[in-house]
Order: C-alpha cells, then sequence, then structure tokens
C-alpha cells in the first residue's frame, strides 16, 4: 500500500512540468527558472543521496535543515525522487510534515511570481 502512495506523491512532478510549460507559453517564464530546478533538484538528490551514505555509515549526516532549505529553494522535485528512490526520509513524520510544507509553500511562491499579478514582484521578469 505504501508503494501506491509513494506513486501517487511522484505523480506531482509532471504535474508541475505542465505548469512550468504553460507558465513559460503563457506568462513567458525565463527558461532561467527551469533550469534553476533542475539544478536545485540535482542538488537535493545528492544531498539526500550522501545524508543515506552518512546515515549508514554512522559519519556525520546533513542537517534536516539543508535538505528542507534545498527542498523550499526549488529542489523539491529532486529531494521526492531520492526520498523514494532511496528510501530515505520517508518514515519520520515531522520531517515529512515540514517536506510537504515547503513543496506548497515553493509551489504557491512559483505561481506568485510567474503569474502576471506577481511580476512586478520579480524585475527578472520583465520584458525589456
Amino acid at each position: 500500500m505504501a508503494t501506491a502512495r509513494f506513486e501517487r506523491q511522484l505523480l506531482l512532478i509532471p504535474i508541475f512540468l505542465c505548469i512550468c510549460l504553460l507558465a513559460w507559453f503563457n506568462w513567458g517564464m525565463p527558461v532561467q527558472v527551469g533550469m534553476a530546478y533542475l539544478a536545485l533538484s540535482a542538488a537535493a538528490f545528492a544531498a539526500y543521496a550522501i545524508d543515506k551514505a552518512a546515515a549508514r555509515a554512522d559519519r556525520r549526516r546533513i542537517s534536516e535543515k539543508t535538505l528542507h532549505l534545498l527542498s523550499l529553494a526549488g529542489g523539491w522535485p529532486g529531494a521526492l525522487i531520492a526520498q523514494q528512490w532511496l528510501r530515505h526520509k520517508t518514515v519520520k513524520v515531522e520531517f515529512r510534515l515540514v517536506f510537504w510544507a515547503t513543496v506548497a509553500l515553493n509551489i504557491a511562491a512559483f505561481l506568485l511570481l510567474c503569474s502576471p499579478a506577481g511580476r512586478s514582484l520579480a524585475p527578472m521578469w520583465r520584458a525589456g
């Protein structure tokens, strides 16, 4: 049953990709924003992998705060993939709640900044 839950959670990534494409086509979202999500996702995945290896080897770990900051900054797709693929940080309820809060905040900020109403808040979105 847990596998089905994880598969449903992973569906958020292609849904978000569709939202990004719509923002690009309809609102002129800069390509750099998509590139930043890719880079941050790769960094988040790497951080989870390093933390998992450190946990197994009983070495110093990456702080949960760092993992959450990476997710909040835009690396949540990579973090979500790492959680499922590496089976890391999937049990601790408090961590999961904060993680999903960072995802919600990131998506809300993305939609605000990419929308026509939010363009005035982000100078890099302005054409010119």
